[in-house]
């Protein structure tokens, strides 16, 4: 049995002003209760999804068969150290200087 299984129920509108307070969101309370239903719904079409069996279904990268190119891993400073310390305001020979922040 699931979370969705054992947890099957609509959001109230104290769940989704929970929600909102942790994530910060300021929602009008015009909103909440059609809020609530709107992620209910969503919730139940997880449900739906998760009952499908995919334990034969190869993951996939692409919609289409396709083989990814591949490169040799190198690291690299990109050759242009010039280019890139234009935009510092002050460079100290090939270095950034940024300002102290610990006495």
């Amino acid at each position: 049995m699931n979370y969705f299984e054992r947890n099957s129920m609509a959001l109230d509108e104290a769940t989704v002003r929970s929600i909102a307070k942790l994530a910060r969101i300021r929602i009008p309370e015009a909103e909440v209760s059609s809020l609530a239903q709107e992620l209910s719904n969503i919730l139940e079409w997880i449900e739906q999804l998760n009952q499908v069996d995919t334990d034969d279904v190869i993951p996939m990268t692409s919609v289409t068969d396709m083989v990814m190119s591949k490169r040799t891993d190198e690291i690299t400073d990109g050759d242009y150290s010039d280019k890139v310390l234009a935009n510092a305001p002050n460079p100290e020979g090939p270095f950034f200087t940024v300002p102290k922040v610990v006495e």
